[in-house]
């Protein structure tokens, strides 16, 4: 299937190692989209493109393209690669549950979730190729949720590289960024440039979901890993009060 015209094409960072495709394998592919059916795989059509640090390492930053289905109103399972290009590499998977479901987890199990406000309210996580109205209604439903993702490739970013060609090492789970100042500015501003994005004016247009934000765990989890960091209103932890506006972070 081709990209949406209206989305811009974001290609992965690196090319994996090894040899390019023989006969033997570009037959079976043209066989297997013939005769094998791909059931599982359809309906991860929701693209969102968004950032994620490593928990353990959150000055380990990097573009995150999720291509998800919505299971329910209350669960969504997303796959995530580098890039949304035809050759784009398969980094993670990301689980995303509803504040309702989050509730029902084992308290030790929610440590392992990040959340969603900052995300959305910011501006950073964005629908490319929907339109406006649909966008907004899509992060409206995605207020106050949390996701698990983990990620099992680093194949760096795409201002400055630095990945590996092949998945090695453990996987990390990653987490959200909660201020502003905590995503490393150059990357950034390579995907506002490259994906032509005005992330200032989406911000803007999802003040309204403000009102909708509840306090949120884990929004202060990687608070004393940056300094120079600014809290954005209806981003809030919720084992503290609310931040008063502009509140700067340690």
């Amino acid at each position: 299937m081709a990209l949406n015209p209206a989305i811009k094409t974001r290609q992965s960072p690196l090319s994996p190692a090894g040899e390019g495709k023989g006969f033997g394998l570009a037959v079976l592919e043209q066989g297997a989209r013939l005769l094998q059916e791909t059931t599982p795989l359809h309906g991860f059509d929701v693209y969102v493109v968004g950032f994620h640090p490593a928990k353990e390492d959150p000055a380990m930053q990097m573009e995150a393209h999720h291509y998800c289905r919505v299971v329910n109103d209350d669960f969504l399972q997303c796959t995530i690669f580098d890039g949304n290009a035809r050759d784009a590499n398969l980094v993670g998977i990301e689980y995303i549950v509803s504040e309702r479901l989050f509730a029902t987890l084992p308290e030790d199990e929610r440590d392992s979730w990040h959340p969603h406000n900052f995300e959305v309210l910011s501006g950073q996580l964005v629908a490319p190729g929907l339109p406006a109205a649909a966008e907004h209604a899509f992060m409206k439903r995605l207020m106050n949720s949390y996701g698990k993702t983990w990620h099992t490739w680093h194949t760096g970013r795409h201002d400055t590289g630095g990945g590996h060609e092949l998945p090695v090492g453990d996987a990390m789970l990653m987490w959200s960024f909660n201020r502003e100042g905590e995503c490393d500015p150059a990357l950034a501003a390579d995907r506002e440039v490259a994906m032509d994005l005005d992330t200032a004016k989406t911000r803007e247009q999802r003040q309204d979901l403000v009102e909708l934000a509840h306090p949120q765990r884990g929004v202060d989890t990687l608070k004393d890993r940056f300094t120079g960091t600014t809290s954005v209103p209806g981003v809030v932890d919720a084992h503290g009060g609310p931040a008063p506006h502009g509140d700067t972070g340690s």
